[in-house]
């Protein structure tokens, strides 16, 4: 397994200072279900895990509803902000767009952006309804994702990367991620991932998929 928090695509990062009075509702919505994620242990910081790094991320869409692919703008979480128990402007970013092909972000804010960004982003250019992603270690869910019908990307497919962009599109295109929501990451430990169009409903679903795989 590869360590984690690494980016891996070529970022282009403007460190300035994210407007309050635009993003600051935003923040709030975000910062409030990452807490709930939080305290079930999906995402934080554990010295006993990952050598200690910060997991899991979270990211809400911004601007134009129709925006197209590739600048569906997006707030979301900094890299290795996974240990603050809330996070607020100083720990979010903007992606303003990004290009899978190239493998390249665009981005601003005081912190540069997690390094899942580019699957965040290739699940918003699926769908301009998904409008909230969450990226989250939950190593039961992980482990029992094929038992409980939980779509899982190849083992072979690196987090962060085009070639995760491009499984994520295939899982969406031809199981039933598209209805469940959530999918496992086979290359990436305890790696899981949900989506879709109401944050609430978001983590509601990663949430029981969770309480199933704890009972098994």
């Amino acid at each position: 397994m590869e360590r984690e928090g690494v980016i891996k695509f070529r970022l282009h990062h403007e460190r300035r200072g994210l407007l309050r009075h635009r993003h600051e509702e935003s923040a709030g919505l975000l910062d409030g279900h990452r807490r709930t994620l939080v305290r079930v242990g999906a995402i934080g910081r554990d010295p006993a895990r990952y050598e200690g790094a910060g997991f899991g991320n979270v990211s809400v869409r911004t601007g134009a509803l129709a925006a197209p692919r590739g600048a569906r703008a997006m707030l979301i979480t900094g890299t290795q902000t996974g240990g603050f128990a809330r996070v607020d402007l100083e720990h979010l970013c903007v992606v303003d767009r990004y290009d899978e092909d190239r493998n390249e972000v665009w981005s601003h804010g005081l912190v540069e952006p997690s390094s899942e960004s580019m699957t965040h982003a290739a699940l918003y250019d699926l769908d301009p309804s998904i409008r909230f992603v969450v990226h989250g270690h939950c190593p039961q869910l992980w482990q029992h994702a094929t038992a409980l019908g939980v779509p899982c990307s190849r083992a072979d497919v690196p987090y962060g990367t085009p070639a995760m962009a491009a499984e994520v599109r295939r899982l969406f295109r031809d199981t039933n991620l598209a209805v469940l929501g959530v999918l496992a990451m086979g290359g990436h430990e305890d790696g899981v991932v949900a989506f879709g169009h109401r944050p609430a409903r978001v983590v509601a679903t990663l949430l029981r998929f969770l309480e199933l795989a704890r009972s098994r």
